[in-house]
């Protein structure tokens, strides 16, 4: 898979933004930003879309910035000549796609046929967006089409929400999922960027779905451990399962058996893709003890108030 579509499956929601004045186009930027999505695609459907992918890339280089709704190698060439770091499509067009191609020019076509991509497999892709995504069956249809195509992944765009936004992130076959609910056009055109970040942040933390898992409490030794744990199952009702290392009273306290990570113990939080959680948690400026990462869990290096921190694969 290209660089640029594994930083995009990190980041999870790439927000399609319409931008009718050039404007709004830094300051849309930043909320984005702001809000936790380093990410845009800007459409190709205004004369302003040109110049606001230019003004954006030149004042925020770090953001990953895409052209939509290119129609035309022309419109292509135009879209990477101002900064766009990829390119996605309604529909595929062979000459458009072979162009980008032959360029070596990242392309996404839209695709919502098995026809569809075979002609994006013949022309050497192995990400197509999947538009649109619920008129033309949504998950359902995706992993109804996946299964005979086992090297291809999917970016669905239209119809995404919130609502439904883990229901397709949560089949391996979906690298991210294009949306606009966080970035309506009436919103950009009001000029409140403030709603748009609040919007932004609001789809990132359901996309991650951090939530408390349990905490660990760290002991000397067995008896210390044991001692502990049935005072807490004596006054508050939990059950006693001893796991080995450590004893849990009900599911919401762990009781170590040796002192583990963290002055004090750990706290676990739970998420719902490991993988997109601690991308998220870099992008803040917290680091990791990557000798604790596996499929379930990775520390973070820093403690937070004497308890070492770990994500929880959920």
């Amino acid at each position: 898979m290209h660089d640029i579509l594994k930083k995009i499956s990190l980041f999870g929601i790439v927000p399609v933004t319409k931008i009718d004045s050039t404007e709004d186009a830094v300051p849309l930027a930043k909320a984005l930003c702001n809000g936790g999505l380093p990410c845009a695609e800007i459409t190709f459907r205004t004369d302003a879309a040109e110049e606001s992918i230019r003004r954006i890339t030149r004042e925020l280089p770090d953001m990953l910035v895409g052209a939509g709704t290119i129609l035309t190698a022309e419109q292509a060439d135009r879209a990477v000549a101002a900064g766009a770091k990829f390119i996605i499509s309604p529909g595929l067009n062979p000459a458009v796609v072979k162009h980008c191609v032959d360029k070596g020019i990242l392309i996404t076509p839209g695709c919502s046929t098995p026809s569809d991509i075979e002609r994006a497999i013949e022309l050497d892709l192995d990400v197509v967006k999947f538009f649109p995504a619920e008129a033309s069956g949504g998950i359902a249809a995706i992993k109804a089409m996946a299964a005979p195509y086992t090297r291809m992944k999917f970016i669905p765009t239209g119809g995404v929400s919130a609502k439904n936004l883990n229901d397709y992130l949560s089949f391996d076959k979906i690298i991210a999922c294009g949306g606009s609910w966080m970035v309506d056009a009436k919103l950009i055109n009001a000029g409140d960027f403030a709603a748009i970040e609040r919007l932004t942040r609001e789809a990132v933390q359901t996309m991650l779905g951090f939530r408390l898992e349990h905490v660990g409490i760290n002991c000397e030794n067995d008896k210390e451990a044991a001692a502990v744990a049935n005072l807490f199952c004596k006054a508050f009702g939990f059950e006693y399962r001893d796991i080995g290392g450590a004893v849990f009273c009900g599911t919401d306290i762990e009781v170590m058996k040796k002192p583990y990570l963290g002055d004090k113990g750990h706290i676990a939080i739970g998420t719902n893709y490991l993988h997109r959680g601690k991308a998220y948690l870099e992008s803040l400026g917290f680091t990791f003890n990557l000798d604790t990462y596996n499929n379930k869990v990775v520390y973070l290096n820093e403690q937070l108030g004497g308890f070492a921190v770990h994500l929880f694969q959920r």
